[in-house]
């Protein structure tokens, strides 16, 4: 695996993984010059798999109308969001296989290239995916991701990987 400052290098690959694969032959990173400008992120250079967050408010099931117009989503349940959550979304929609998926990963811890890590702490939101070696998947990051970070003590830091 290497690394690479370039967004056009055609050894890289984008996405979250559906099946195990291995990892991509290169990563894109921030420039050095770029990552030594400061991190707004702890450094950290681990990360373990837990799976989806799971709702965050009551769910409840669709109205005949919300399963007539989304029959083809898949969609069981509804997830109201408190009116003065500050995003301005009302809401969420939530398939079985979602549900299911809540919590449900790997529990295994993955250790990044330092480079990598920097661009997480530089940028927080630079990546869509990370790489779990156990599940062999580029899986979610950010707010609602499947990862969390690790303290450079080993201990568990809580948030989720690129939030």
């Amino acid at each position: 695996m290497s690394l690479t400052t370039d967004p056009n290098d055609p050894r890289l690959g984008h996405g979250v993984d559906h099946e195990p694969k291995q990892q991509e032959t290169a990563y894109l990173v921030l420039s050095e010059a770029e990552r030594s400008k400061g991190f707004v992120r702890p450094l950290r250079l681990s990360y373990r798999h837990v799976g989806i967050p799971g709702p965050g408010n009551a769910l409840r099931d669709l109205t005949a109308m919300e399963q007539e117009r989304y029959a083809d989503a898949g969609y069981v349940k509804y997830e109201e969001y408190p009116p003065a959550n500050g995003s301005g979304a009302i809401g969420r929609f939530w398939t079985q296989a979602q549900l299911d998926a809540v919590g449900k990963g790997c529990e295994n811890v993955t250790t990044m290239a330092r480079a990598i890590a920097e661009t997480y702490a530089v940028t927080p939101g630079f990546y869509g995916a990370t790489y779990c070696c156990v599940c062999m998947r580029h899986r979610p990051v950010g707010p609602q991701g499947e990862f969390t970070w690790i303290e450079a003590d080993g201990s568990e830091a809580g948030n989720r990987v690129g939030a």
